[in-house]
């Protein structure tokens, strides 16, 4: 059965939508934007800081759940500009160190708020 996951420690959800849901055993997370908690909007900080603010939310999401980013089966991340896959890909490797899980790197045409990045994770639960 679907639940909602709903933490303070991750921006809250600003229209119609979860910041993630669960049926128990796979974990889905909504798109992370570089917004912290407390509604600061990284828009102006580097593609780094940005995505790691984009993880750190992921990461509260699923620690709401007992998850760990060791769970992460999946990940896909859009960016405005292609050309930023580098620093990105240096940050986001922080962060999955062993044993990174699939993901998928695409770039979009915008994104919300005019920020550089946003992430999305699927993850498995432990029993």
């Amino acid at each position: 059965m679907k639940r909602v996951i709903d933490t303070s420690e991750a921006p809250a959800a600003v229209g119609a939508y979860s910041q993630g849901v669960t049926d128990g055993s796979l974990l889905f997370t909504a798109g992370q934007i570089p917004l912290t908690p407390d509604g600061d909007l990284l828009d102006e900080e580097d593609i780094a800081v940005q995505t790691r603010q984009c993880l750190e939310n992921v990461k509260a999401i699923l620690e709401e759940e007992g998850v760990t980013m060791q769970d992460v089966l999946k990940v896909t991340v859009y960016l405005d500009d292609m050309d930023d896959f580098d620093a990105m890909n240096e940050a986001y490797g922080e962060y999955f160190r062993d044993n990174p899980p699939a993901r998928s790197a695409v770039e979009a045409g915008a994104l919300p708020k005019d920020v550089d990045v946003e992430i999305e994770a699927i993850a498995t639960q432990r029993d």
